[in-house]
């Protein structure tokens, strides 16, 4: 069956997933919902809110997409899926109720409870003052996170009770809303990111992926969305692999099943794994990562978009995938200077046909935008609209701008081509870490 299909997003994540979609047998027609600059080389833009869930229903009567594949959190969270089903579409994403894996920390952690599924010991906190006062006596490292969605920043591993405290108050000061947070064990090991595609109740794994989280050389600095990543990850073996599925994977989706929240799409599993290979959960998400998705959509060989569209008709084609994994593949992000704090935009960016004519290289839009030449630094800074035509140029308008992203026969060899094509691209401010895929 040739897929009509429609992709809601506008990052680097959903443009690695177009771009795996477009090359798929089985895509006829593509259009991307809002999209990038990058995104719409591949695919038709609609110039809709992706969360104005009766704009994308209108649209969709219109256009009769036959696949909808969800990339951010954020319309999962919102229900976008649920209204959509209802309307009877096809989707690929989870439920609102099985995205509460991602969106909800506290109900993540009680529910591995209830299913025997490894993970740290935690507490949850409505209230600022016992927050506080548990972390006055946790030992140290401890691990503070806020409930709700962060945008992968909502994280302090904090070395210290007053940088716990610290941390605590800003959460609870409404640094990124209004629920409360969750405090766990700190976990020791290397972290890694498993996708799991599932249709509620069968799964494939992809290439095991893991990513650079501190914006710093080092793994220094702030928590980000992430600086890098690599796959197929030298941290899990195919026995570690092994102990995700049966531990963690496989009691996940059952479990949902069982709680009458099946989950269909994409579950990403962030693991730590212990020097026993024994893994355990740091995190769940309810799709895709990024910048992980930018690398392990490079090194699989499948129609993607049968995979998808088998899934969320609740019959897993599994005969889709040629290879999960060819080759290796590194993914270093171009970061605007300040990221993850206040970063400036606006700023004219060059280079990227030369980058993406190395071999191997695929440059993903992040935070871009396209404006008039003519427009002034400031001007582009508060008025990121669309032009086009010779007069147009690309600028900064995130604070991951580019996922710049090579493959080849070696991680090795990946990772002095994402590095080299680094250096080809310009824009005021650049900032990328220099030993993404070091540490393998």
């Amino acid at each position: 069956m040739l897929e009509r299909i429609l992709l809601l997003g506008s990052g680097g994540r959903e443009h690695a997933l177009a771009k795996a979609l477009k090359r798929s047998a089985s895509c006829e027609t593509l259009w991307c919902c809002p999209g990038n600059p990058g995104i719409w080389e591949l695919a038709e833009r609609v110039d809709l809110d992706f969360l104005n869930s009766s704009a994308v229903i209108q649209w969709c009567n219109q256009h009769k997409p036959t696949l909808i594949v969800i990339g951010p959190e954020q319309p999962l969270a919102a229900g976008i899926s649920d209204a959509l089903r209802r309307e009877g579409f096809t989707v690929f994403g989870p439920s609102q109720a099985a995205a509460r894996l991602e969106s909800s920390k506290a109900f993540a952690k009680a529910f591995m409870g209830r299913h025997n599924i490894p993970t740290a010991q935690y507490r949850e906190f409505t209230d600022r003052d016992s927050a506080r006062e548990y972390v006055a006596v946790h030992s140290l490292p401890v691990v503070i996170k806020y409930d709700g969605l962060a945008a992968g920043k909502g994280v302090v591993v904090a070395q210290t009770t007053a940088e716990a405290i610290e941390a605590v108050d800003n959460m609870f000061d409404g640094a990124y809303g209004t629920d409360g947070v969750v405090i766990e064990s700190f976990l020791e090991g290397v972290e890694a990111s498993i996708f799991a595609v599932t249709d509620g109740t069968h799964y494939v794994t992809l290439a095991p992926s893991h990513d650079h989280k501190r914006v710093g050389d080092g793994n220094t600095g702030k928590n980000t969305g992430g600086m890098g990543a690599v796959a197929p990850s030298p941290r899990v073996s195919n026995e570690t692999l092994t102990k995700v599925c049966t531990t963690i994977i496989e009691p996940t989706i059952r479990g949902m099943a069982e709680e009458g929240n099946p989950f269909v799409g994409c579950l990403y599993c962030g693991v730590m794994i212990d020097k026993e290979g024994n893994p355990s959960v740091v995190e769940f998400n309810a799709r895709f990562g990024d910048p992980e998705t930018q690398s392990v959509m490079q090194v699989i060989r499948a129609d993607v978009a049968r995979l998808f569209a088998s899934a969320a008709r609740g019959a897993l084609d599994s005969a889709s995938i040629t290879s999960v994994c060819e080759g290796a593949s590194a993914c270093v992000v171009l970061a605007s200077a300040g990221y993850p704090d206040s970063y400036a935009k606006g700023k004219m960016i060059t280079g990227i046909q030369e980058a993406s004519s190395l071999e191997g290289v695929d440059v993903y839009h992040a935070g871009t935008s396209i404006v008039s030449a003519d427009m002034t630094s400031a001007d582009r800074q508060i008025q990121n609209h669309d032009a086009h035509g010779d007069s147009s140029v690309l600028v900064t308008s995130g604070g991951r701008v580019l996922g710049v992203t090579a493959h080849a026969s070696t991680l090795v060899e990946a990772i002095q081509r994402a590095n080299a094509a680094c250096a080809l691209i310009t824009f005021e401010g650049k900032y990328h870490r220099t030993d993404i895929g070091i540490d393998a």
